[in-house]
């Protein structure tokens, strides 16, 4: 039987949260400790753990056919290869930051700059649109320290919360990019193995949608019930049943979880109670 392989980053919070996905859509890894292959037991895949800047030559050569990776990571060495999915987890932004106490006032101050970073081929992109030419100094490794060693006058890196900056005594002063987890295809993947994938995109679109929505019961007169479904987002037609009291029902719906408390309140407005929350694992559409 055909398996997919996928390539997912050695260590990290990307591992953490590519297996959790995994999880999610139902696939069981066997995975031992320090492996660095490993099979899945109840779906035609193959895991291969790697570096993360290996990974989109991997891609390239048809080692994997997928892999979950950085957005960033195909940007700078990989923007040849497909993305399938935006996964919507592992977030950041590729910034340029320099000291603290280094009076910026805009993107020509970089103008000449010493810039250390593991993102040579983005840096160089990104100024060109600005006519500007950095001095880039490629370091591998611990980039926010080159500041202060006297090796660079400005780094550029990833950054999700910004306390690694804070403290290395650096500001951030331009957003570059964003970046999400996505799913990479190989340009070599075989049909076989694309009908594998199309199977896992499915699960995985409905494992993240679950992630995104929320279930809600709740109570209303039915006096109220027409103006409060008007009121709700999500699925087709919400559900609507009586309930023993007489003169009122109960209203199951499904609303986005980034909306969840305006809608919550707009219906509380307008008569809706006993207000029940639930997760959804799964929403399959």
């Amino acid at each position: 039987m055909n398996k997919i392989k996928i390539a997912i980053q050695k260590s990290g919070r990307l591992n953490e949260d590519s297996l959790k996905l995994l999880k999610d859509c139902g696939i069981s890894i066997d995975n031992g400790k320090d492996q660095l292959k490993a099979s899945a037991s109840n779906f035609p895949m193959e895991v291969l753990y790697l570096r993360n800047g290996d990974i989109p030559q991997y891609l390239r050569d048809g080692v994997v056919d997928i892999a979950i990776i950085g957005e960033n990571v195909l940007i700078e060495k990989g923007e040849d290869i497909n993305i399938a999915e935006r996964l919507g987890f592992s977030k950041c932004r590729v910034s340029i930051a320099v000291p603290k106490d280094v009076a910026y006032t805009n993107i020509q101050d970089l103008d000449g700059m010493r810039i250390a970073t593991s993102y040579p081929n983005t840096v160089r992109n990104y100024f060109k649109k600005f006519n500007i030419n950095p001095d880039i100094h490629l370091i591998n490794g611990s980039v926010e320290i080159a500041p202060n060693i006297g090796l660079a006058d400005a780094i550029c890196d990833i950054v999700s919360s910004g306390s690694t900056l804070f403290k290395n005594n650096l500001k951030e002063v331009e957003k570059m990019l964003t970046s999400e987890a996505v799913l990479a295809v190989s340009p070599t993947i075989s049909l076989e193995n694309q009908q594998i994938l199309d199977k896992l995109q499915f699960r995985i679109q409905a494992a993240l949608k679950g992630r995104k929505s929320k279930y809600i019961l709740m109570n209303a007169p039915n006096n109220k019930v027409e103006s409060i479904i008007k009121l709700l987002p999500g699925m087709r037609s919400p559900t609507v049943l009586p309930l023993a009291e007489e003169g009122w029902s109960s209203i199951h719906t499904v609303v986005e979880k980034d909306s969840f408390w305006e809608v919550v309140d707009v219906l509380k407005e307008n008569g809706a109670e006993g207000l029940l929350v639930v997760p959804i694992e799964k929403m399959v559409l």
